[in-house]
């Protein structure tokens, strides 16, 4: 049997939101339950709600409309073009379909299809709530082994790496970009997603407060320091320590620790050294308020900071491939700040001493070079001086 995604593998978009919008168009009360639907969102985000919890937040839409099966009917007119070409193509007679979208939706497109396997999540077409959990990830392969306790894959297709663990178990398996079939160990995704996830939009959120208590912080330490650059030192470190408490709980989900608390600080090196010179510049050349330097700076360094948090701080749950580019990216940071090599070797010489080896040697190298560099930039000050 093969077994298929629906949304954006067979299907050339999400049904999920199509079908919400053109209910919204049909049925414009829906726009009254948008209110609690973007708070429990922004509650997900946070980590304090979880996706089906806000998915239940979000189907309450359907509560707006009177006649969903109707709904449903003329839906699938409109939209059943969207099923892909190549699908039909190669479609058999025990194909299954397992889908995060609601099995309402899906049922009646399946059963036009001449698609007889639905496995999908079970919500209320009424009510919108969930009956179990979210049928996502591994809950996808609980879904197949229950209905099929024997079940034997022959061929598996996802537009989602989120759908590894089916395609595990598939003899062959196809990451679908469009109309493009690529083979799964194959696929490389663009490193530009880490900026569309949900750790990245908590980091946001989370940075939208260190930036307001950075503002409110380095503020309240001008008043007893007149020098704005100075003030903005402490009130930088401040604003910090509440950024640590709050990524480490809400967007990374991991514990505390004081290796991390350091490692958390290096993370915002690049990021103190870019907001530094542009308070510098506001303060020396542009002559603009503080509080306007201050916020800017905060800002700029959002990306640079989120990658190095990911990848150097919170490691807990990071796949091969992440460990591979942070190896990498860790040997290019031991080098040109060897405390990070230090902290590295430190912390992985019981666990990966090899791995600790190599940073402490890239560490012993930029302290080298460091010197070097120093020894002739003092010959050459030194040379300059006596020619005066």
């Amino acid at each position: 049997m093969n077994i298929y995604d629906f949304d954006e593998t067979i299907y050339d978009s999400d049904s999920t939101k199509d079908f919400y919008f053109y209910c919204l168009k049909k049925y414009p009360k829906i726009l009254l339950s948008v209110p609690i639907m973007a708070w429990t969102f922004f509650l997900y985000i946070l980590g304090v709600k979880t996706k089906t919890q806000f998915k239940e937040k979000m189907y309450r839409f359907l509560t707006y409309v009177p006649d969903i099966d109707s709904a449903l009917n003329d839906f699938w007119n409109v939209n059943e073009h969207k099923v892909k070409s190549w699908y039909k193509d190669r479609q058999k007679d025990d194909d299954i379909i397992i889908s995060a979208s609601p099995e309402f939706l899906l049922k009646l497109i399946c059963e036009r299809l001449g698609i007889k396997n639905l496995m999908a999540s079970k919500v209320d077409k009424h009510t919108g709530l969930y009956d179990g959990e979210n049928c996502w990830g591994e809950e996808k392969v609980k879904r197949l082994y229950e209905k099929f306790p024997n079940a034997k894959c022959e061929e598996f297709y996802s537009d989602s790496l989120s759908d590894t663990p089916l395609a595990e178990l598939a003899d062959k398996a196809m990451i679908i970009r469009g109309n493009e079939l690529i083979e799964w160990n194959e696929y490389k995704p663009s490193k530009l997603k880490m900026f569309l996830s949900r750790e990245f939009l908590s980091f946001l959120i989370v940075g939208g407060i260190n930036t307001v208590s950075n503002v409110i912080f380095s503020t309240i330490y001008s008043l007893f320091i007149p020098n704005t650059t100075l003030a903005f030192f402490p009130g930088y470190i401040t604003s910090n320590v509440v950024s640590y408490l709050l990524n480490s709980k809400l967007t990374f989900k991991e514990r505390l620790g004081f290796v991390k608390f350091i490692k958390f600080f290096i993370s915002y090196i690049p990021n103190f050294i870019i907001q530094t010179i542009i308070v510098w510049l506001f303060d020396n050349f542009i002559h603009g308020p503080s509080v306007i330097a201050y916020g800017l700076a905060a800002i700029i360094g959002v990306p640079i900071t989120f990658i190095f948090l990911k990848k150097f701080t919170f490691t807990e749950h990071k796949t091969n491939d992440e460990n591979k580019d942070g190896i990498t990216l860790f040997k290019v940071l031991s080098f040109l700040i060897p405390i990070v090599g230090l902290v590295l070797c430190v912390e992985k010489c019981n666990s990966k001493p090899k791995e600790a080896k190599v940073y402490g040697k890239c560490a012993l190298y930029g302290v080298i070079t460091g010197i070097v560099i120093c020894i002739i930039y003092s010959i050459v000050v030194i040379n300059d001086i006596t020619n005066l």
